[in-house]
C-alpha cells in the first residue's frame, strides 16, 4: 500500500523560511484564512498568542507549508513548524534539489545570495554536487 507524505522542516521561524524554500524550490506559499483564524480565536480554540502577522497578513505562529505549483500530485507538502530549540548537529535527512548539472553554479549563486552557506562539494563519477545549508542550517543538495 502506498502511503501520502509531507516533510517536515523545524523552525525557529516558519514563514521566513518557508518563503525562502517557495523561493529555491520555485514553488507556493499555502494561504493562510485570516477568516477562519479568528473564527478559531472566537470560538476559544485558539488565542491572539497563536498567531502572527508576515506580509501583513494574519497566520497561524506555529507553522506554515509550501507545495508544489501544480498540487501534491506532483511533489508532497513541505510543512515549517516552530520548534523552540535552534538545530545544533548534521541533519539526518535532507533534500537533493535537481537543479541539472549546468545550472548548480548558478543555483549556488543565487541561493547563497539568500542566506544559505555553501558547506561541501561532492563527486561520485561523473555526477557531482553542492551541499549548502539554509537561513536556519538545515542541509540540502544541490545536484
Amino acid at each position: 500500500m502506498a502511503y501520502d507524505f509531507q516533510v517536515v522542516i523545524d523552525t525557529s521561524d516558519p514563514h521566513p523560511l518557508a518563503d525562502w524554500w517557495a523561493d529555491a524550490l520555485g514553488w507556493r506559499v499555502e494561504p493562510q484564512d485570516e477568516t477562519f483564524i479568528r473564527g478559531m480565536i472566537e470560538k476559544g480554540y485558539a488565542t491572539d498568542d497563536d498567531t502572527t502577522r508576515h506580509h501583513g497578513a494574519l497566520v497561524w505562529k506555529a507553522g506554515t507549508a509550501i507545495r508544489h505549483p501544480d498540487g501534491l500530485e506532483r511533489a508532497p507538502r513541505v510543512l515549517f513548524q516552530l520548534v523552540p530549540e535552534p538545530k545544533t548537529v548534521k541533519n539526518r535527512v535532507h533534500l537533493d534539489i535537481r537543479v541539472g548539472a549546468d545550472n548548480i553554479e548558478s543555483e549556488v549563486a543565487r541561493l547563497t545570495a539568500k542566506g544559505a552557506t555553501v558547506l561541501h562539494r561532492g563527486r561520485q563519477g561523473p555526477n557531482w554536487w553542492v551541499t549548502i545549508a539554509d537561513p536556519e542550517g538545515n542541509e540540502l543538495c544541490l545536484t
